[in-house]
């Protein structure tokens, strides 16, 4: 009997032990979940509560940053990737992933020094386009410009390709510097595109170039290729042509074709601001919210602000736009609206 109870309480022990392994499991899982549909803050808490276990303790730092980094908080995203790159036994692919999170955190964040080291390190780990484009952003962000061509030139050497041109092109206007982003835009026209994705970004590429025609020709016929993509830019050529009602055809098309349509919303805004009819830009604002990433995010606050502006209503602007400076403290457009708004008031 003795033995018998023996083998019975043995068995029970590892019962326990394989639903608290299961349950452990079901955490990572359902946070894993949460990640790739968007729930970003219930993502942390399970990821913290799967690191809290010692549970896929990388991965979960990992999963945690990463959510972090959607919800606009890079320094805590920066710290999670941190305490994943601390861990022992990761292999390089791993780590050359979480390096490449931890810098844009870092960079988004403003710290372009430490974003600066961790791109070297990135870099030590592979020189693939993505890498040398994050280095060179990170470069030109602490004023090292002829890092920051080198870095580029990699990029366009590995893919010619219009994304590429269109992404340097983004990082120089974002200094400032659009003279020399155009350069690579230029050099990308010189290919032809031979899909629908070709010609969405050749059409980008006019469009930024103010070659509004050739923009709506290229993307004219992405959209006839089934780009959805290119549906938002073929609004803002439209905008740029003063067609309100082929930029607002274009945009409602987007939100019929795309499930999450943010950006669909925030040009149905602009189009209501251009036409005055501020009450609509506040509506297809709040439907955009509800739908949005980090990036749209920050583009549809800051149309809010513009809205109640327009319309005059400076307090709530003035507080719409202090709001905004918390999430997006580096946007220095904003500081300048936040700036014109207080001498509104005062």
């Amino acid at each position: 009997m003795k033995r018998a109870y023996g083998w019975l309480l043995a068995a029970g022990c590892v019962s326990v032990l394989m639903a608290g392994c299961q349950e452990e499991k079901a955490i990572y899982d359902q946070a894993r979940k949460d990640l790739d549909q968007g729930a970003y803050e219930e993502a942390v808490q399970g990821f913290q509560e799967a690191m809290e276990r010692d549970v896929h303790k990388a991965e979960s730092c990992r999963g945690a940053g990463i959510a972090s980094l959607k919800l606009g908080d890079y320094e805590e995203a920066a710290d999670y990737f941190e305490q994943a790159l601390s861990q022992k036994g990761l292999d390089k692919g791993f780590r050359k992933d979480v390096l490449s999170y931890q810098a844009t955190a870092q960079y988004k964040n403003g710290q372009y020094e430490d974003a600066q080291k961790t791109s070297e390190s990135l870099l030590e780990l592979s020189e693939d386009a993505q890498s040398c484009y994050l280095a060179g952003r990170v470069a030109l962000a602490v004023d090292d410009y002829d890092l920051a061509k080198e870095n580029f030139q990699k990029v366009i050497e590995e893919d010619s390709g219009y994304q590429q041109a269109v992404q340097i092109y983004e990082a120089y206007l974002e200094r400032g510097m659009e003279a020399d982003g155009t350069v690579y835009l230029e050099q990308a026209l010189k290919t032809s595109p031979s899909d629908a994705k070709g010609r969405c970004e050749q059409g980008k590429i006019y469009y930024y170039m103010e070659d509004f025609d050739n923009a709506e020709k290229r993307l004219s016929e992405a959209v006839d290729g089934g780009n959805t993509e290119a549906m938002i830019f073929l609004g803002e050529v439209y905008l740029s042509k003063n067609d309100l009602e082929s930029a607002r055809a274009s945009y409602e098309d987007y939100i019929q074709e795309e499930e999450d349509a943010a950006q669909g919303y925030n040009g149905l805004a602009l189009c209501d601001l251009a036409e005055g009819d501020y009450e609509s830009a506040l509506n297809n604002i709040q439907n955009g919210i509800q739908q949005a990433d980090t990036e749209e995010m920050q583009d549809l606050l800051f149309n809010e602000i513009v809205v109640y502006e327009k319309s005059l209503d400076f307090e709530t602007a003035k507080e719409k736009a202090a709001e905004y400076l918390k999430m997006f403290p580096d946007d220095e457009a904003a500081q300048k609206e936040s700036e014109f708004l207080n001498s509104r008031i005062s």
